[in-house]
């Protein structure tokens, strides 16, 4: 199969999985509801960078009027996951290093502060609250072993939102589903999945295993050197493609 036709496949896979999320939304909210769809679609990689949006298609797909795709398209555009370009149309932005450098300092103020916090808002975490980042570490090792790389991507994003959860804030969650989708746009600069994702798996299960034992500030600790050299990874993978500056700017 040549390139275009394993992009035109996987954008018509896309679209199939979009119409089964479908089945399942609420009729109310409708553009807040479909906007949850595409942004979930860029959380697991669906929709790469410099990705297109048609408005045919998404309105029959989605099974919303024009004017209820375009509110959608407003909210991720103000959540700059997508970007209107005049007389072209509608598409998936394409990120830089500066993002990355930016991205996860937001990262390590979320993430090891929820960590820290724990010590003084739930020392005695059930266990029950950590099942979440227990499957999704499992998950992610099964997706390993099958050799589905992207799999183990969206496992990982998965494990982080979970772990953001433990703050029990809902404007944490709301801000994470949206910097976690900005993230998988990044890792697009990595051509082979495998080479971003298998160092972190086994990661991902000593950070539960930390919790689970309640060595909260340890935990801490090692997540912030996991997110400075996840952030160094893509900054040499950014500089290695001369990406400095978004392009089509």
């Amino acid at each position: 199969m040549t390139t275009g036709g394993a992009e035109e496949a996987g954008r018509q896979e896309w679209l199939r999985t979009v119409a089964a999320d479908v089945a399942r939304l609420d009729r109310s909210s409708s553009a807040e509801r479909a906007a949850d769809i595409l942004r979930r679609s860029i959380t697991e990689g669906a929709l790469p960078p410099g990705a297109q949006l048609s408005e045919v298609e998404l309105t029959e797909v989605l099974e919303v009027s024009r004017n209820t795709l375009r509110e959608a398209f407003r909210l991720l555009t103000h959540e700059g996951l997508l970007v209107y370009k005049l007389h072209r149309g509608v598409f998936v932005p394409e990120l830089d290093e500066h993002d990355v450098i930016d991205l996860y300092r937001l990262r390590r103020v979320l993430e090891v502060d929820v960590i820290r916090g724990l010590a003084d808002r739930d020392p005695e975490l059930p266990s029950s609250r950590l099942e979440p980042l227990h499957d999704d570490v499992e998950a992610a090792e099964a997706a390993a072993r099958a050799d589905r790389w992207p799999a183990v991507g969206t496992a990982n994003m998965r494990f982080h939102q979970h772990l953001i959860g433990l703050a029990d804030s809902a404007r944490m969650d709301a801000m994470t589903g949206r910097l976690l989708a900005e993230l998988r746009l990044l890792f697009h600069v990595i051509a082979a999945p495998r080479e971003l994702h298998e160092p972190y798996i086994e990661r991902n299960r000593g950070l539960f295993e930390l919790l689970e034992a309640r060595k909260y500030e340890q935990a801490a600790v090692d997540l912030h050197q996991y997110l400075l050299d996840s952030e160094a990874a893509l900054l040499a993978a950014f500089r290695d493609k001369g990406l400095q500056t978004p392009s089509g700017t």
